[in-house]
């Protein structure tokens, strides 16, 4: 007998455990409204305290598949100090919150995240799910195997207990699929996805190779019973379609426009101004997609910075006679409400 999403978080959270989760702000299965709050790589804070956020970037990346990645391919001490000037950057600049979003079996590694975060002095979130994009060549082989049930029950332990070895909660989920149509197993990331958010709240950010897929995976996820608000369509810039970025917006997704960069302001500049002119700005996220220390290059080869959204995008912006209230909605409020925990249900 198959169980709807909603009865699958029902069952996986019973007991205690379950009653102290959901009474510590981080789901929303009863009919009690929980505390707006963030959860970052240090602990929990409230919605309200995460300011200035960019969205997507990464710190640490791994690209030699899920059969090969393991932590001693990498120094962290050596990670560390490579990224925390570029850190510490954007905090000069005004960032106060940054999403880390390499997932497992690419580099995630929550523990060197906490130690940044504390140097920086900036909130940094990590994930838990699984990256399928790459032809699946960074999923592990249990994840080719497992259903999106016995999945999701692994990322909602890790969200319930903390990411094995340091006890560390994620505070998003991060899957990644190919351009459309959703192979199968792609289409099982985002029902394992499904199910984790109801189960915890966690909002899905999903790597999309295009706008087929991006319509897929909200199609899937409504089908799920979600609300396409819990979900977002990471690199939406890759899908040159203004029309699908247009539908998935009207749908209630994030649009995220992630690719920032010194050559791609006109770009970004449009995509963002079309959704704003259609009455979209509050589905808009942006963000720079940078970093990282590669794995395998010496001194992690070439780490991109953090700060062009700030010395760049934003001037462009005001140009484009974006108002300061416009420009809040985009980096501060946006943020706010796409990463704030709760369960989204339709």
């Amino acid at each position: 007998m198959q169980i709807t999403p909603r009865e699958f978080a029902q069952r996986a959270l019973i007991g205690a455990s379950a009653l102290s989760f959901f009474s510590s702000g981080c789901g929303t299965l009863s009919n009690r409204p929980a505390a707006r709050s963030i959860r970052t790589v240090t602990g929990t804070i409230r919605a309200d305290d995460l300011g200035i956020t960019l969205p997507h970037e990464h710190v640490l990346v791994d690209f030699i598949g899920a059969a090969k990645t393991t932590p001693n391919r990498y120094n962290p001490d050596e990670v560390f100090e490579i990224a925390l000037p570029h850190l510490r950057r954007v905090k000069e600049l005004g960032c106060q919150s940054l999403a880390e979003c390499t997932p497992a079996y690419i580099g995630r590694d929550p523990a060197l995240l906490a130690r940044l975060a504390q140097a920086a002095n900036l909130n940094l979130l990590t994930n838990t799910g699984y990256y399928g994009a790459g032809q699946n060549k960074y999923l592990p082989a249990h994840a080719l195997a497992e259903s999106a049930d016995q999945l999701a029950e692994r990322w909602i332990r890790e969200a319930k207990e903390g990411i094995a070895g340091a006890g560390i909660r994620p505070g998003f989920i991060k899957i990644g699929v190919d351009a459309g149509p959703l192979s199968d197993v792609h289409r099982k990331l985002v029902q394992a996805a499904a199910r984790t958010h109801w189960a915890t709240g966690l909002t899905i950010a999903a790597h999309t190779g295009n706008g087929t897929a991006a319509l897929a995976e909200i199609q899937t996820l409504t089908d799920a019973g979600l609300d396409p608000s819990a979900f977002i369509w990471v690199h939406a810039q890759s899908e040159p379609n203004q029309e699908a970025h247009a539908r998935a917006a009207q749908l209630g997704a994030w649009v995220e426009f992630d690719g920032i960069g010194p050559r791609s302001i006109e770009q970004h500049l449009k995509f963002v101004k079309m959704l704003r002119d259609r009455g979209f700005l509050n589905r808009i996220l942006i963000s720079h997609d940078a970093g990282w220390s590669n794995v395998g290059e010496p001194r992690g080869g070439s780490f991109r910075p953090f700060d062009t959204l700030f010395t760049e995008f934003i001037p462009a912006l005001k140009t484009a006679q974006f108002t300061d209230a416009e420009i809040n909605q985009l980096i501060v409020r946006n943020p706010r409400e796409a990463f704030t925990i709760r369960v989204r249900g339709r």
